[in-house]
């Protein structure tokens, strides 16, 4: 994969989100003022804090030191709150992808 493009994969099972994971950096403008990475990482961060702050969902999280790299699983499936959130963000990241295209973000779906 390209080091300056974030990629997003979502995993899902029988229409059930089973995690998520993010990877690498937009490259959209120089590091610090790059636009679409701090959305892409606002929306990821607030995502996983929710999940953890608004739920009792089971997950299993992964995080680089860096920022390039987030990783949820839900090993025990989602609630009703968790898909309610990850439908907020994927229309986040829909809405990123369309306005910048796919030269910086790309968004992929998994059956597991």
């Amino acid at each position: 994969m390209d080091n300056r493009m974030i990629s997003v994969t979502v995993w899902k099972s029988g229409g059930q989100y089973r995690g998520f994971a993010f990877r690498g950096h937009a490259g959209y403008s120089e590091d610090g003022i790059d636009l679409v990475c701090a959305s892409v990482s606002v929306l990821a961060l607030n995502t996983a804090n929710s999940i953890e702050a608004f739920t009792e969902d089971v997950f299993e999280q992964e995080l680089s030191e860096d920022g390039g790299y987030l990783r949820m699983d839900f090993p025990e499936g989602v609630s009703d709150r968790t898909s309610l959130l990850m439908d907020s963000l994927i229309l986040g990241l829909q809405g990123v992808e369309d306005a910048y295209g796919q030269d910086y973000i790309t968004l992929t779906f998994k059956e597991v």
